[in-house]
């Protein structure tokens, strides 16, 4: 009887240690099927880009599908690897910056952060490191110049309206726009005058100012409450003389006058770039005549 019993005994537990381990080997299997990599979007210099909301993954899965997708990216020597977090993954982000991913810009939505894999030195663009804005001069037809003060400014000088270009926002629109919201004057393009460069102004970045003339096609100021504090029609020449105007704003008219005296315009012209597919903005000068 021990002996039959130790072999019922051995019978049982023998298979069953077996099949612990043929399950347990096989769970570790099925796990790691299950962990598919990103697929993320493959661009024109052999990166990748992983967008959270098209390629959404659980936090408790994420470092494991990361590190499956890291293997995968060598093993193909993919370049630049781009994760676009949205908000509602943030949690992504500390396990992103623990494997060696770094922060390259952010907007109000969500953060872009980014790997280099090859050994080669990283060529990767800042981002964001010049703002553009645009201010307008606008003369009616009695030689009189539409003027504001702003509401917040540094100073109560009289300047130009003007401000800052939206995202995919031409200059000349910006321009046009800026007009409108400032002082409620309809405008058209009639030339681009100069430009300024400026450095460390905000955020830290550098600054491109583009000064366009405009045709105002009305004449009644309703000014924005909200950021003007006073706006008017000035006679040129007494903006020239004003105490309380900036010589480089003098220069801007002076620019103008200037342009007038000679016939001389920058106009514009758009078009498809052959190659990107992209629109462009091309400005050009010429002779009014030569229109």
């Amino acid at each position: 009887m021990p002996s039959l019993l130790i072999n019922l005994i051995n019978r049982k537990v023998v298979p069953c240690k077996f099949y612990r381990r043929l399950n347990l080997r096989n769970l570790s299997n099925s796990m790691s099927a299950a962990i598919q990599p990103f697929k993320g979007l493959t661009d024109r210099f052999n990166g990748v880009t992983v967008d959270s909301q098209k390629e959404n993954c659980e936090l408790p899965n994420f470092l494991a599908t990361l590190e499956e997708s890291m293997k995968v990216w060598e093993t193909s020597k993919k370049r630049g690897i781009w994760f676009k977090v949205d908000i509602q993954q943030s949690d992504w982000v500390p396990i992103l910056a623990k494997k060696g991913f770094n922060f390259h810009h952010a907007n109000t939505d969500y953060v872009m952060m980014f790997r280099w894999l090859p050994k080669e030195e990283n060529n990767v663009p800042s981002y964001a490191h010049t703002m553009v804005g645009v201010g307008a001069v606008v003369v009616n037809d009695k030689s009189e110049l539409l003027v504001v003060r702003e509401r917040y400014g540094f100073t109560n000088w009289w300047k130009l309206p003007g401000g800052y270009v939206e995202p995919a926002e031409n200059i000349v629109d910006a321009a046009i726009r800026e007009v409108y919201e400032e002082t409620h004057i309809s405008t058209e393009f009639h030339s681009m005058l100069t430009m300024t460069q400026a450095h460390e102004r905000m955020f830290g970045c550098s600054d491109l100012y583009f000064i366009v003339s405009l045709i105002p096609t009305s004449t009644d100021i309703e000014k924005c409450d909200r950021e003007i504090s006073e706006c008017q029609w000035m006679k040129i020449d007494e903006y020239l003389d004003h105490d309380s105007v900036t010589e480089l704003n003098k220069f801007f008219i002076k620019t103008y006058l200037n342009y007038k005296s000679n016939c001389i315009t920058i106009n514009c012209k758009h078009g498809i770039h052959s190659l990107l597919k992209k629109a462009y903005t091309v400005h050009y000068a010429t002779k009014i005549d030569e229109k």
